[in-house]
């Protein structure tokens, strides 16, 4: 019988693997920040009311100018 015939990735593989290790970590970083986010807006929607809420988000933006 024969054996599957496996090829051993060459350099330029691996040093490509290596270099997309830090983007995905990037773009998981970027998930989180932007999940947490919504989950805070969600929280405090539900916790202040859609009004109250509201109005406390146009006195932060106000707040900046």
């Amino acid at each position: 019988m024969s054996e599957p015939i496996t090829v051993d990735p060459g350099p330029a593989e691996v040093s490509a693997r290596a270099a997309a290790a830090p983007q995905r970590a990037v773009l998981v970083a970027i998930a989180v920040v932007v999940t947490a986010m919504i989950a805070a807006t969600l929280a405090l929607w539900a916790w202040l009311g859609p009004a109250v809420f509201y109005e406390v988000i146009v006195a932060g933006i106000a707040a900046c100018f």
